[in-house]
């Protein structure tokens, strides 16, 4: 088994080249394409969730769709996410049972430590320290689930990999962070108003956005590395073998008798 599972990033169908996405304009293009079914992927996410304890399965599985789009991969909304929600499912029900257990521990110790603070300064230090882990366990699940549907790595390397991407991409992880903290107080600051567009919008664009930014730093820190040490090429980016044809037409050397058989539809195995 190949430690990284690329054979079904295209999802089903003919992929398009995979590139390193820049800038603002390129995102508008690539979102632009996909908006509505994004939409539509944001209310499956939601209705995913609703037992709680498939949160992570449900993360997994928008995640894996989020960056097939992102990287102008094809994917089927309904099949290719309920494949990922099966195939990833013990690593991200796992991974999704201690983000719980993490929200609630954060959500109990930071007023804690903030209301304690108030009579004795020398609280301030362990609330600087658990919003400092906050922000950085936050950061790296920009990169956690990503690896997870992108990857064979174990959870505990993962998450080893996940805490030092979050450095190595500090710029994209921070114009993520910045996002995501954006779109959120959109959401709460608006409130009642948005609740009408939770349904349909933010989750998935958090996701796409963190997909669009952040793979392609787990791409050039963990998925090539690995198959620059093998000596093996990265089939990511077998396009690159080719002169841009999609077919090569050899009629002219085929014998007669065959050339009528050819008439029929070829395909990408």
């Amino acid at each position: 088994m190949s430690l990284f599972t690329f054979k079904d990033v295209s999802g089903r169908g003919i992929p398009k080249a995979p590139m390193e996405k820049r800038g603002f304009v390129k995102f508008i293009e690539v979102y632009g394409r996909r908006c509505w079914k994004l939409m539509a992927l944001n209310l499956m996410f939601i209705i995913s969730i609703i037992p709680i304890v498939t949160f992570g399965p449900a993360v997994a599985a928008m995640t894996k769709v989020c960056r097939n789009w992102s990287q102008e991969r094809n994917a089927f909304i309904l099949a290719d996410y309920l494949d990922a929600f099966k195939k990833n499912f013990k690593q991200s029900f796992v991974m999704g049972i201690f983000d719980i257990l993490f929200l609630v521990c954060f959500a109990v110790a930071i007023p804690s430590y903030s209301e304690w603070a108030k009579n004795t300064f020398a609280m301030y230090i362990p609330l600087i320290l658990c919003l400092s882990c906050c922000i950085v366990f936050f950061m790296m699940h920009f990169y956690i689930y990503l690896m997870i549907v992108s990857t064979n790595l174990s959870l505990r390397k993962i998450l080893k990999n996940a805490f030092f991407l979050v450095s190595l991409g500090v710029k994209k992880s921070l114009w993520t962070l910045i996002v995501w903290i954006a779109v959120m107080f959109f959401i709460i600051g608006c409130l009642p108003p948005t609740i009408f567009i939770i349904p349909f919008w933010p989750f998935s664009f958090l996701c796409f956005v963190t997909s669009f930014n952040c793979y392609p730093v787990i791409r050039k820190y963990v998925i090539q590395p690995y198959y620059d040490a093998r000596g093996e090429d990265n089939p990511e980016f077998d396009y690159l073998k080719t002169d841009g044809s999609l077919f090569e037409d050899n009629g002219a050397e085929e014998p007669a008798e065959q050339k009528k058989a050819s008439k029929k539809p070829k395909t990408i195995s």
